[in-house]
């Protein structure tokens, strides 16, 4: 598994058994919740009760979160705002470096030039990686059609 130097990781290993079921758990009871905000009760250092109530938006990141760990996959949060190497990108994107370099000098993802390293934004790149996945999605859609015109 490759992390990028530049994320922060949810633990250094895959969650145990146990972790996966209390993941799933939480979910479920996330999910019952009625929509938008959740409350949760949880015991604080001194052993007593407190409330926490989620917004619809932590509620939406915590449940997509429980999810991933639910089912025993290896989590990485990345801010937005932070300033990647080229190397730690080409790994969010599953590219090698040299092709995000070339990415790079066309114009297709931001950077900034620090010295003689180039540097980009984690929102950027994020924003090609949606765009790309639209692109393949509509891709694939033309093609099925292709497809469904043929027989």
């Amino acid at each position: 598994m490759t992390l990028p130097a530049s994320a922060v990781g949810i633990g250094s290993r895959l969650p145990s058994a146990q972790e996966r079921e209390a993941a799933n758990q939480l979910r479920k009871l996330l999910a019952a919740q009625s929509a938008g905000e959740a409350t949760l009760r949880v015991l604080d250092d001194s052993k007593t009760p407190v409330e926490v109530t989620l917004t619809s938006g932590l509620s939406d990141l915590l449940m997509e979160l429980l999810r991933y760990v639910g089912h025993g996959d290896a989590v990485t949060l990345v801010p937005v705002n932070r300033m990647m190497t080229t190397q730690q990108a080409a790994d969010i994107l599953n590219v090698s470096r040299p092709f995000l370099v070339t990415l790079l000098d066309k114009g297709e993802i931001p950077f900034t030039s620090v010295g003689r390293h180039r540097r980009v934004k984690a929102n950027d790149l994020f924003a090609y990686k949606d765009v790309r996945a639209a692109k393949r999605s509509e891709a694939l859609s033309a093609l099925a059609e292709m497809d469904a015109g043929t027989f």
